[in-house]
C-alpha cells in the first residue's frame, strides 16, 4: 500500500479522474461527494451488446447496479486511529540527559632518575630527550647542585621514562596507572640497595606522579612514607623561563640542604 499522496500522483500520470477502491486503502483520503455525483451522472458501465445479437425472448433485462448504490450500501470504516506520544505536562518529571562517560585523559611528559651524592633526582626532561651538556636545563641543574652542596655531575640511572609506554588505547594508561608505574620504579631502587637521603622531584609530571601533589606544593618538603622525604621543586624549563623563583628556590634550600649533607660521607 502506498500513501494518498503518491496514489493521486500516479492515478493523475494515467489521466485517471475518477475512481473508487474495491476496498478501504489505508492511508486514504476521505471520499469527495462530487466525485461520487460525477460517477452516478455517467452511463452505464455495462457494455453495449453487439447488433447482431437479439435478446432473447425470454431473458429479462436486469438494471445493473451503479457504483455510487453499491457504495451506499457498504459500512463505512474509517482508518483506525494512529497512537501518538501523550505529551508532557508540568506535573511530569524532566528528563535527565544521560551523559556519556568521558575516558580519562593520557598525560604525556617524560622523566629521567639521576644520582647526585645522598639524592635521587626524578627530573622532568622538557624536550622528552636526554640532556645533552649544553642544554640550558642541564647547566641549571648543574647549578642547583652546586648550590646544594652536591657533585654537580649527576649519574645516570637508566632510560628515561617516557609517558604513555605504548600507542594503544587498548590499555589503560591514564594518571592513576603512570603513578603506579613511577612508585614502582622508586621502590625497584630501593630493592636494588640504592639509598637516598632526600628524593628531589623536578617538575611537575615528577611532582604530581611520584607523590599526589601538585604545583602549591613547590618548595615544600613531601613524606613519601617507605619512599622518605621529597622536595618539591619547579621544573627546569619553568625556572628558566620565570627566573623570578630563583630566589625563593635558594632560601627553601637554606632550610632542606642539611638533610642530605649530614648523610655525606666525612
Amino acid at each position: 500500500m502506498i500513501e494518498e499522496s503518491r496514489r493521486r500522483a500516479y492515478l493523475s500520470a494515467m489521466q485517471v479522474d475518477c475512481w473508487l477502491p474495491r476496498l478501504l486503502l489505508p492511508f486514504a483520503a476521505p471520499s469527495r461527494p462530487d466525485c461520487l455525483a460525477e460517477v452516478v451522472a455517467a452511463p452505464s458501465l455495462t457494455p453495449p451488446r453487439p447488433a447482431s445479437a437479439a435478446p432473447a425472448p425470454s431473458a429479462v433485462p436486469a438494471e445493473p447496479a451503479l457504483p455510487g448504490e453499491v457504495l451506499a450500501r457498504l459500512p463505512l470504516r474509517r482508518p483506525a486511529p494512529v497512537a501518538r506520544a501523550p505529551l508532557e505536562t508540568p506535573d511530569s518529571p524532566p528528563e535527565v540527559p544521560v551523559e556519556p562517560v568521558a575516558r580519562p585523559v593520557t598525560p604525556r611528559f617524560t622523566l629521567q632518575l639521576y644520582r647526585a651524592g645522598a639524592c635521587l633526582l626524578l627530573v622532568e626532561l622538557p624536550t622528552g630527550e636526554p640532556f645533552q651538556r649544553r642544554d640550558p636545563s642541564y647547566l641549571l641543574l648543574k647549578d642547583l647542585l652546586r648550590a646544594a652542596g652536591l657533585p654537580d655531575s649527576p649519574q645516570l640511572l637508566g632510560e628515561p621514562l617516557r609517558w604513555p609506554l605504548l600507542n594503544s588505547r587498548d590499555f589503560d594508561q591514564g594518571p592513576q596507572a603512570a603513578r603506579a608505574v613511577i612508585e614502582d620504579l622508586l621502590y625497584a631502587q630501593r630493592e636494588r640497595g640504592e639509598q637516598w637521603a632526600c628524593l628531589w622531584l623536578l617538575g611537575l609530571p615528577a611532582l604530581r606522579y611520584a607523590a599526589g601533589a601538585d604545583s602549591q606544593d613547590y618548595l615544600r618538603e613531601l613524606d613519601l612514607a617507605q619512599l622518605g622525604r621529597a622536595w618539591a621543586l619547579p621544573g627546569l624549563e619553568l625556572l628558566i623561563d620565570e627566573p623570578q623563583r630563583k630566589a625563593a628556590l635558594w632560601q627553601a634550600m637554606q632550610g632542606v640542604q642539611a638533610r642530605w649533607r649530614d648523610d655525606e660521607p666525612g
